[in-house]
């Protein structure tokens, strides 16, 4: 690696690759960039994307995507954001279902016809041959294409030893049909478990039909899985408002694009409304729901000269904002560029299969060459000697490898969303095996994220007269405090009586008559509050003047919060309680759920819940995340897990590598034990993979394993990584027996 010199003004540019079909292209493409003055790259599988700092005194971006195409991947600029450029993941994921839709189409019959005597009819082998064709050379191009990519650069990969097989297989076929026996219309293939020397018109057309079949069948659900972690930045852009209603010089209002807005353009927002961009309030006064980007449950009280910001919603009354940032300079697009960002990081686990395979498919190639050779010398016979060769390449064809991971990701996942949890890739459930701290977001998280009446405290009469009259002004009310109240009344079973002469006092409650009197509900004055009430947010409720009572709301903890905590602790996790709320409302809620005092970081801005993550895990920490808010999505991605509540925002679920559909912290329990339990099988199948092939290439090599036989065995490698990775089905936990 040509690093650049101390010193150096580097530029940053994030790439978006194209062509890559495993983590060994991936290294291929990242040792390439390195090789080059004045770069240093990463390049990350997962996202496609390479993100490379270069000295632009030495390098160019047009340097950098040549030096890509140069070794037959594709590279571009990346999009600007909020750009509609088509999804390259979307067009991969088409062409892998029309080749695989193809080879189960043709390769079905190839495969009967091959292994069942019964339905050989007259010249069955050339219907065979026929339906084999566009398997072995249409459907398997992309392996071709790769492994001659492969050796373009004295390479191999796991798609070289696909090639290999195929081309084998297809090849020794074609030659015995062509100029052997085999080709005579009455042959007929007997299923001999023994080897038979001098038996060279046995076909393997079958081999080449099934193997490319079940090894597009994983990369086809590979690539869907990549596909989801890869929209954050969609989901998250998405929040933000389409149109604005911009003031004119004469007063009307003219509603237009957001991209179109101007710094210094002043725009209304009335309540339910998303404020379109960054802002100060010129006129008017409301409570803004900040909880999608600060993910604080208690609206913001703002009036003329507070700054709003972008994406949020205006809960109450009618405001008039001039913006101040538009665009990428916005505090939405600023999230946008954290979460991408920290998804680009090079990721920390690389496919134990295509590591192999970078030493494994060599060999074997090596083996086979050497097997023809060893016999052929000896039989001098060429098509005897190709028996055994080809029972080399066929028993060391990696149907078995390529289906380790992806069957049991696919049992894993199916039994996963049965429980309410969605994992999205095999990068996921190594990190859940390393996990050893869970930064846990409090709002919508630990607690439940929308305010609840927890106390009524009447001065006079009862405490349902006091939250009847309460309920009574509230009802007309929009702001989220009012309608705790009116949720909680009607919980209680209370009549609501109807108010007149409502009114919305900005910043201080609201009036109403009821009943003939005059009833206020707003903030409670210092005096007012009682001295129990501690952290709650407390209102006063006042009729003809005089204080009747106060009615105290808040965020509550979920009630299956500490037991789950419990949980995580006994998984060998340390909790940690991040949170934008303040540090006696924080430590009030670890206490209640068990958290360590030491173990709370409350008061983080958004972008610092990055940095706390950051911190921790410089410190040593294997760090997990679970939050729901969009405030948490760059924390999300840059933690090793990341783990959203499937009620949060869309944008902190796909910034996620786990999901949890069920608001129940019991469920990220859950999630890593079933993980952990994923990884675990895929690595049983892994290993028993390469035993079938290590313990079967020297039978082929010694001309005691027929090719048949060898098709058989790896079709039986197959079947024991199916098999087990269906005992996932079977997973129970706690929570899932409970339910």
């Amino acid at each position: 690696m040509n690093a650049p010199p101390a010193g150096t003004t580097l530029e940053h540019l994030d790439l978006e690759l194209t062509g890559m079909t495993c983590a060994a292209c991936a290294n291929r493409i990242e040792k390439k960039l390195n090789r080059l003055d004045g770069v240093t790259a990463t390049v990350n599988y997962a996202t496609e994307k390479a993100n490379v700092a270069f000295d632009p005194e030495v390098a160019t971006p047009e340097t950098l995507i040549a030096t890509v195409q140069s070794i037959g991947y594709g590279a571009a600029m990346p999009a600007p954001i909020g750009d509609d450029r088509a999804d390259p993941a979307l067009a991969r994921i088409a062409d892998l279902r029309r080749r695989l839709t193809v080879a189960v189409l043709l390769g079905v019959p190839v495969l009967l016809l091959s292994m069942i005597p019964a339905l050989q009819l007259r010249g069955w082998q050339w219907f065979a041959l026929v339906f084999a064709t566009p398997v072995a050379a249409w459907s398997a191009w992309p392996f071709h294409v790769t492994a001659w990519k492969n050796l373009r650069q004295a390479e191999a990969s796991m798609d070289t030893l696909v090639s290999v097989g195929v081309t084998a297989a297809y090849g020794w076929s074609l030659y015995a049909l062509l100029a052997t026996p085999a080709g005579d219309l009455g042959m007929t293939m007997p299923m001999s478990l023994i080897p038979t020397r001098g038996d060279s018109h046995h076909l393997y057309l079958e081999v080449a039909s099934t193997t490319v079949a079940l090894i597009l069948a994983g990369r086809w659900f590979e690539a869907r899985s990549k596909r989801r972690a890869g929209s954050a930045l969609r989901a998250l852009l998405a929040l933000g408002a389409d149109t604005a209603n911009v003031l004119q010089a004469d007063g009307s209002e003219l509603n237009r694009p957001v991209s179109a807005l101007h710094v210094g353009d002043r725009f209304v927002v009335r309540p339910g409304e998303r404020i379109a961009t960054d802002g100060v309030v010129e006129d008017g006064a409301s409570a803004v729901d900040m909880s999608l980007v600060t993910g604080e449950s208690v609206p913001v009280e703002v009036a003329a000269g507070d700054a709003v910001t972008g994406a949020t919603i205006n809960a109450s009354g009618r405001l008039v904002v001039r913006a101040t940032r538009v665009g990428a300079d916005t505090a939405l697009a600023q999230m946008a560029r954290l979460v991408e960002a920290a998804q680009t990081g090079k990721a920390p686990v690389q496919r134990l299969a295509d590591r192999v395979a970078g030493v494994f498919v060599p060999i074997v190639i090596v083996l086979a060459v050497a097997t023809l050779g060893f016999w052929f010398a000896r039989t001098g016979s060429l098509a005897q000697a190709m028996a055994p060769a080809v029972a080399v390449l066929i028993i060391a064809c990696p149907c078995a490898l390529g289906l380790a991971t992806p069957t049991a990701l696919l049992v894993g996942t199916g039994r996963g969303a049965q429980m309410g949890i969605l994992i999205k890739g095999p990068e996921v459930l190594e990190s859940t095996r390393r996990v050893d701290t869970i930064v846990l977001d409090k709002t919508g998280t630990v607690t439940t994220g929308v305010m609840d009446v927890v106390r009524v405290h009447p001065l006079h009469g009862t405490a349902s007269d006091l939250h009847r009259l309460a309920a009574a002004v509230e009802l007309s009310s929009e702001h989220p405090i009012a309608a705790a109240i009116v949720r909680g009344a009607r919980h209680e079973g209370i009549e609501i009586p109807i108010a007149t002469d409502f009114l919305a006092l900005a910043g201080v409650g609201a009036r109403a008559t009821v009943e003939g009197r005059l009833v206020e509900v707003g903030r409670a004055a210092a005096d007012e509050v009682p001295a129990d009430a501690g952290l709650l947010t407390v209102v006063a409720v006042r009729a003809d003047g005089q204080l009747q009572g106060t009615i105290a709301v808040a965020d509550t903890v979920k009630p299956t919060s500490a037991a789950a905590i419990a949980r995580l602790r006994g998984l060998g996790l340390r909790p940690v309680l991040l949170t934008g709320d303040n540090e006696a409302t924080a430590r009030t809620v670890a206490a209640e759920v068990g958290i360590d005092p030491d173990d709370v970081l409350a008061g983080v801005l958004p972008e610092q819940k990055v940095a706390e993550v950051q911190r921790l895990q410089a410190a040593g920490r294997v760090v997990a995340m679970v939050g729901d808010g969009v405030n948490d999505a760059a924390a999300l991605a840059q933690a090793d897990l990341g783990i959203a509540m499937g009620t949060g925002t869309d944008v902190a679920i796909e910034a996620s590598d786990l999901t949890l559909v069920r608001a129940d912290l019991h469920a990220a329990a859950d999630a890593i034990e079933l993980s952990r339990r994923t990884l675990a099988v895929i690595k049983g199948n892994l290993f028993w993979a390469f035993a079938y092939n290590v313990a079967a290439i020297p039978l082929a090599m010694s001309w005691l394993l027929s090719p048949v036989v060898a098709s058989a065995a790896m079709a039986f490698s197959s079947v024991f990584v199916v098999s087990n990775s269906l005992r996932l089905r079977r997973f129970h936990t706690l929570t899932d027996a409970a339910r």
